[in-house]
């Protein structure tokens, strides 16, 4: 198949870093860019190390096929905000027909905010299968990201029965030093850049960050990370 339809071109890290001011000094870090082969193979050794299950493709497309096909019919799905998801077509196609149950679309027709929180505090993190991207992986095996309500964090760390990351290669970095920069200098500033034109707010923020250095020891599978040789997300 071809890939669907990103529908928020205007909130990819180009196009953000194209047209706001504020991150528009971004465009030469070496976060925009995918990383050597030899760093995912480093990557994805030893994330496989600490206990998890990787899989590494070259294109969105392949990881738009992978992803689908870890997620059994008839489970139940919710995803992060993922940009990396937004590119590689997956959000274009959970809003049709699917073999899924999505509570995403569930969550987001509530309309009172505290209602709407609730539900994400609830069966948006106790899903069968979450779904998302991280800021950062590391090339000793971490996966680390941050967001500001802590739903995704949330999620990640207990809350889902299953978690599913997928991360282009630019978000490979050399140990948790590094993530902690990449995620306060590279993402956040275009996850402000996001939410001025989402939700007309001058910036996010990073109030919960969250290392996973290793599969759960009681669920060793419940993690599964899909490293893709292209820069997708920030």
């Amino acid at each position: 198949m071809s890939l669907l339809q990103n529908t928020n071109l205007s909130e990819t890290a180009a196009e953000l870093i194209k047209n706001d001011n504020q991150v528009t000094g971004l465009s030469s870090s070496h976060y925009t860019k995918p990383a050597s082969a030899a760093r995912v193979n480093a990557a994805k050794a030893a994330l496989e190390a600490n206990g998890f299950k990787v899989y590494v493709v070259n294109s969105r497309l392949d990881a738009f096929e992978a992803l689908k096909n870890l997620i059994p019919a008839g489970a139940s799905i919710n995803n992060a905000h993922s940009t990396t998801l937004e590119e590689i077509g997956f959000i274009t196609y959970i809003k049709g027909q699917t073999p899924w149950k999505n509570v995403h679309g569930e969550i987001i027709a509530e309309k009172d905010p505290a209602k709407q929180a609730e539900l994400r505090r609830t069966i948006g993190s106790t899903v069968d299968y979450y779904l998302t991207s991280v800021a950062s992986v590391t090339e000793d095996g971490h996966l680390a990201h941050g967001d500001l309500s802590g739903s995704k964090v949330g999620g990640v760390a207990f809350g889902a029965a299953n978690v599913i990351v997928i991360a282009g290669s630019n978000k490979i970095v050399k140990d948790e030093q590094e993530a902690w920069k990449r995620q306060h200098e590279f993402a956040l500033p275009l996850e402000s850049a996001r939410v001025r034109i989402a939700y007309g707010l001058p910036a996010s923020g990073v109030t919960h960050y969250e290392v996973i250095r290793k599969a759960s020891p009681f669920n060793a599978n419940r993690i599964q990370v899909i490293l893709v040789n292209e820069a997708l997300g920030y």
